[in-house]
């Protein structure tokens, strides 16, 4: 049994994801929320997002009001009558007047295992956390910042070398699984609730570009975990030569240096190796303004970093 009357609110690939399940398994959806366009590029034109670009691929009807506080807006969203408000990374406030519009409320689903990670930045946090563990959960939505009742949750490993796009990917898939297996159950009202216990709960921020400034008085570990959270954005960077070197890929080794921090200590083919505030660590993909990626041997085969320094 599908529910009969769905409306998408989303705004990023994540949420486009989990759009794209939904339609997949034939669900009704009436209309798609997404985010105004924003300007995106040099040229700074207006670009559509992941959302809009799906919905209308399919002929969905999109709206773009700039906050949903706006009686118009409260008003148009009442006008179709939906039984159910999913909301993926939406990006604009819900107010109570908009959570009580839906027949069977409104369902958000976020990249975490709820407590843990509530707010903008799941993802990213729990890599830098060294968390082995996350997930996806359903939960019904109220008017705080993820702290509704949970319907359902679905756990996922973070692998060793996961970056923030391939654990995105792997959890915008089980989001979209998630859903769309839960949705006969509650529309039949077989879908339990369980309140979050707040003592438990961690607050992901946002991400800022200054974060990806590595600071080489940090273990090798830490500046692992970082090179990977800020992979795809903004990406780790470090200066060079007056310069800013962009890193995209970078391991822990087990040994230790008695080097400054900043250090590189050898380079090879496998990549370059660094002293750290604890540890060695080893670039393997780097980027210098202008230029594209490269493998650390692509990178060393033009240039000599004897003596060199970084940070």
């Amino acid at each position: 049994m599908s529910v009969p009357n769905i409306v998408f609110a989303g705004t990023p690939p994540f949420a486009a994801s989990v759009l794209q399940a939904l339609l997949d398994d034939g669900q009704r959806i009436s209309a798609v929320y997404t985010q105004p366009d924003r300007p995106a590029g040099r040229g700074r034109k207006l670009g559509q997002n992941a959302v809009k670009q799906l919905a209308l691929q399919h002929g969905l009807p999109v709206l773009q009001p700039p906050s949903l506080k706006d009686a118009g807006a409260q008003q148009e969203l009442r006008a179709l009558q939906p039984d159910l408000l999913i909301v993926v990374a939406y990006g604009l406030i819900l107010p109570h007047a908009v959570l009580e519009i839906p027949r069977l409320g409104c369902l958000n689903v976020h990249a975490s295992l709820l407590p843990r990670w509530r707010g903008a930045a799941p993802i990213q946090r729990a890599i830098l956390a060294g968390d082995r563990e996350t997930g996806v959960t359903l939960m019904q939505m109220d008017e705080g910042l993820d702290t509704g009742p949970m319907l359902a949750r679905r756990a996922c490993p973070i692998l060793p070398d996961d970056s923030a796009q391939t654990l995105h990917d792997r959890l915008a898939a089980l989001g979209g699984d998630l859903l769309v297996e839960s949705l006969p159950a509650l529309a039949q009202g077989k879908l339990s609730a369980t309140p979050q216990d707040d003592t438990l709960a961690s607050y992901a921020r946002k991400i800022e570009k200054r974060e990806a400034q590595l600071d080489w008085r940090e273990s090798a570990a830490q500046l692992e975990r970082r090179v990977r959270a800020f992979n795809p954005w903004p990406v780790a960077y470090t200066s060079w030569r007056g310069e800013t070197l962009r890193i995209w890929a970078a391991q822990a080794l087990t040994q230790h240096a008695q080097a400054a921090p900043g250090s590189v200590l050898a380079t090879s083919k496998q990549g370059i190796d660094v002293a750290t505030g604890e540890g060695i660590v080893r670039l393997t993909r780097v980027q210098l303004p202008g230029g594209r990626p490269l493998s650390a041997e692509e990178f060393l085969s033009a240039r000599s970093l004897r003596d060199a320094r970084f940070g």
